[in-house]
C-alpha cells in the first residue's frame, strides 16, 4: 500500500487536535481513553504545539493544515493565542476524509492512476487482488473517525471472515 508521510502526518496532527479538544494531548502518557472529555470548541492549538507533541515539522504542518482548512476539517484563528481547532466534532471526521483532504491516494496496486496497466501496459494477474485490498483499507478508514482513535476504539474493528468462508476451511474445522 502506498501511504506517504503526508497522509500519515495529517492524521497524526488531526488526532492530536481532537485529543486536545477533549482535554488531553497524545503526548500525555497519563491519558486513558474517555478521560477528560470537554466541549470540542476549546482554545485554538498552534501548529508549534502540535509539531512538538507529534515530533513533526511546523513547516510541513503549515502545508497540511492549509489543505485541511480548505477541505473544511479545521478552522483557523489568527492573532495571539491563535491556531487551529476542529471545524466538526471528532465523531464526524473520518480518517479517510483527512487522507483525501491532503490528496493522498490510498492504493495497493503498483499501477499509476490512468495508466494502461501494471506490467508493460497490461494488467497483471494480481491487479484485482491488490485493488480490492486498497478498497478494504479505504472502507476501513472511511468508517473510522477521529473520535474512534482518540477514545481507543480502533483495535478489534478488523474482523476475520466467518468460519467456513475461506477456501479450504469449513465451519466444523474452524
Amino acid at each position: 500500500m502506498r501511504l506517504s508521510t503526508r497522509g500519515r502526518y495529517a492524521v497524526m496532527a488531526m488526532v492530536e487536535l481532537a485529543a486536545r479538544a477533549r482535554g488531553h494531548s497524545c503526548a500525555d502518557d497519563s491519558h486513558a481513553p474517555g478521560a477528560g472529555v470537554h466541549e470540542a470548541r476549546e482554545r485554538p492549538v498552534s501548529l508549534s504545539e502540535i509539531a512538538q507533541a507529534q515530533c513533526l515539522s511546523v513547516a510541513y504542518l503549515e502545508q497540511l493544515f492549509a489543505r485541511l482548512r480548505r477541505a473544511g476539517l479545521v478552522a483557523s484563528a489568527r492573532g495571539p493565542g491563535g491556531g487551529y481547532r476542529l471545524a466538526l466534532a471528532p465523531e464526524h471526521i473520518a480518517i479517510g476524509t483527512i487522507i483525501d483532504a491532503v490528496d493522498e491516494p490510498i492504493t495497493a496496486t503498483r499501477c499509476d492512476e490512468g495508466s494502461p496497466g501494471c506490467l508493460t501496459g497490461n494488467r497483471c494477474l494480481t491487479h484485482d487482488l491488490w485493488h480490492e485490498l486498497g478498497e478494504q483499507i479505504r472502507l476501513f478508514l472511511q468508517h473510522t473517525t477521529l473520535s474512534d482513535v482518540v477514545e481507543g476504539r480502533v483495535c478489534g474493528r478488523a474482523l476475520p471472515p466467518a468460519p467456513g468462508t475461506l477456501p479450504g476451511t469449513s465451519p466444523e474445522t474452524a
